[in-house]
């Protein structure tokens, strides 16, 4: 019986040897403080099991981006395949048809009582929940990502991962007399306990590598700092014994991999600038820049199989983070509050490209990482909206969504299809819509949130 991650991790911890059916169709690289997972090598366990597709593990990660969307320049004017990409979702036209855009869906648990529609959007966006207003008695339910952690967690080292850009605690107040703990957190395990998210990139690669363990005394972290000991440092020996057992083609492909996380580990322990060095301050690139190495953690953690299930927030609720790197002058969450003014909704639109865009580059990332006879993206689910339709009216119908990915042919993808077309109108409830991705994940739960069924036509 081929054993679980987690006990071969323990096995591996105790010193004890492990067997060829012990690792099946994954392999690793141990060292004396960190353990790899490494993609598969058809020199090593033969082409067909190399190309199985269904030996690939289904992935779904949530991608969260604040203040509404300009939804007439996001919805395609046709249906199903072969729509016109509008100017938002202009980033993904080169994956025109490995996404699904999903139009007229609703959210009617997220509505507030009386202000805080960003907090309501926020608190319900993966659990479909009404949340209690109060800054300090928090109550909500268990998000759809923790669902699904809950039932395939024991099958990854880590069961699930919160990851975002924003910082900010979850105590005190953030919108109208809501809790902060519904503006900044998406993951919640039950009603009461949201799962915080972790924005700091080093953080987030110890936690993929065993042995770089996050809660370290500050006296063992300044001693991998100084020694500028790399996960690749540990495990190198055993990576050239097992680089001669491969051929040309596989070589390449464990030099390829070994030679990213390298770089991504460079990225995040570079050294800060000297005193005088140091340049004229701008949130641009530090905040891209932030965001591009949170990206590729992102695709390493299901890569290596760390993880499964993993939310990521580009920015807080409300955020007022300025764009002028993009050339938009005014701060998001002010201009969300648009009025009809063509000049903000110019720039709210600019924004809001920008953030496809980033999404988009992930989707490209996982796209570029082959499995068998597919893809990282076509074995995996990426759910992308915001907390509410548009940012002036704080509508919780008709949300903006896009699922990219097929979840090994789950979802007939390159289509866009419109459950509502009455925009006055609640559609359908995004829970049924999380309800089929648990079940793209292997999960069949009865109800979610005020689901009313599985959503349809999501496969043909």
């Amino acid at each position: 019986m081929i054993m679980r991650f987690r006990d071969l991790i323990d096995r591996r911890r105790a010193g004890t040897k492990l067997s060829g059916r012990d690792l099946s169709r994954r392999a690793f690289l141990g060292g004396a403080g960190a353990l790899l997972t490494i993609p598969v090598f058809e020199s090593l366990v033969g082409e067909k099991a190399a190309h199985a597709d269904d030996s690939f593990p289904a992935r779904m990660l949530a991608y969260y981006v604040p203040n509404g969307i300009v939804m007439d320049n996001w919805t395609p004017a046709q249906t199903g395949s072969g729509y016109t990409i509008t100017p938002i979702l202009s980033p993904l036209e080169a994956l025109q048809d490995k996404v699904l855009i999903l139009s007229g869906l609703s959210n009617s648990p997220a509505k507030p009582d009386g202000p805080g529609d960003h907090a309501g959007g926020t608190s319900g966006f993966l659990t479909a929940a009404h949340a209690n207003k109060s800054e300090t008695d928090i109550s909500l339910g268990i998000s759809m990502d923790q669902v699904i952690a809950n039932a395939i967690g024991d099958q990854t080292r880590i069961a699930s991962m919160q990851i975002g850009i924003d910082g900010g605690g979850s105590t005190g107040g953030c919108d109208s007399g809501y809790s902060c703990a519904y503006t900044r957190n998406i993951s919640w395990a039950s009603a009461t306990q949201p799962l915080p998210k972790t924005t700091s990139p080093l953080v987030v690669f110890n936690q993929i590598f065993e042995g770089a363990d996050p809660t370290d005394s500050a006296a063992e972290q300044a001693k991998r700092k100084l020694y500028r000991l790399s996960v690749l440092d540990y495990v190198r020996e055993e990576a050239n014994k097992l680089s001669a057992k491969l051929d040309y083609k596989d070589r390449a492909k464990l030099d390829e991999y070994l030679s990213g996380i390298r770089d991504l580990e460079d990225r995040i322990n570079k050294p800060a600038p000297t005193c005088d060095a140091i340049p004229e301050p701008t949130d641009g690139p530090a905040f891209l820049e932030h965001v591009d190495i949170m990206q590729d953690l992102m695709v390493l953690a299901m890569r290596c199989d760390t993880t499964r299930v993993i939310s990521f927030m580009l920015a807080n609720a409300g955020s007022n983070r300025t764009y002028g790197f993009i050339g938009v002058d005014g701060a998001h969450h002010g201009l969300s509050h648009h009025g009809g003014d063509p000049q903000n909704l110019a720039d709210l639109t600019i924004i809001d490209t920008w953030e496809v865009s980033k999404y988009a580059e992930l989707l490209t990332k996982m796209d570029a990482v082959v499995e068998g006879t597919g893809t990282l993206l076509e074995h995996s689910q990426v759910f992308f909206s915001s907390e509410i339709e548009d940012g002036n009216a704080h509508r919780h119908r008709n949300l903006p969504v896009i699922l990219g990915g097929s979840c090994h042919g789950y979802y007939a993808t390159g289509r866009h299809i419109e459950y509502e077309a009455d925009k006055s109108k609640d559609g359908p409830p995004i829970a049924n819509l999380f309800l089929s991705m648990m079940e793209a994940m292997g999960v069949d739960e009865a109800s979610f949130g005020n689901s009313t069924g599985k959503l349809g036509q999501l496969s043909t």
